[in-house]
């Protein structure tokens, strides 16, 4: 595995940030602005909403199929939270840092930490999405989404305030308060732009 890291040229961009943070919608925004950089989906076992298919935004499993590939360390990295796993294999990362690319991709925290153990630092450029106080914006956020339980959303706000310890980590910080998206994405591109060149 050391020697596999070795050969890892590339960049692999993750981003993270709170539930309701906007991580989604920036990382669709660079889609038309970088054509050559990856953007990988995740295997997920949650039900696919009205507004998804297959393999976009996300690959879907059953529970069975999650847990075997977990087994079989098929995944680079995964995490569990609301009774869904969420997941990014292997296969849909390491061959494109291999070939020296730049892979950009939203991940929860979850995930990251079992990322970081398992690819050298150097490889990981880490972008924060900071939208703010949970009352203010990210409460707001998570009900315009979908309907949502007080028992899942006591649990998002937990995960909420774990997530935002993880910022000190970053390398950058996008502050994507209500009403500055404009301003967010730009900063998110400036931030691409510095990391490709």
């Amino acid at each position: 595995m050391r020697a596999m890291h070795e050969e890892l040229t590339g960049t692999f961009v993750v981003v993270v940030g709170s539930s309701g943070s906007g991580k989604g919608t920036l990382i669709r925004h660079l889609k038309t602005s970088f054509p050559n950089v990856v953007f990988p989906s995740s295997h997920v076992t949650r039900p696919m909403r009205e507004n998804e298919s297959e393999g976009f935004p996300y690959h879907f499993l059953s529970v069975e199929e999650f847990e075997k590939n977990i087994a079989e360390d098929k995944f680079l990295e995964w995490a569990q939270f609301s009774g869904n796993y969420y997941g990014t294999l292997s296969e849909s990362i390491l061959p494109h840092l291999t070939k020296g690319e730049v892979v950009i991709k939203e991940l929860e925290v979850q995930g990251v930490r079992l990322l970081l153990e398992k690819l050298p630092r150097h490889v990981l450029k880490i972008v924060f999405i900071d939208a703010g106080n949970w009352e203010e914006y990210a409460e707001a956020r998570i009900h315009a989404r979908a309907p949502i339980s007080e028992g899942e959303l006591a649990a998002r706000r937990k995960r909420y305030e774990d997530e935002q310890t993880f910022k000190t980590e970053a390398d950058f910080v996008v502050q994507n308060k209500d009403g500055d998206l404009e301003i967010a994405k730009k900063q998110f591109e400036e931030i691409i732009r510095s990391i490709i060149t």
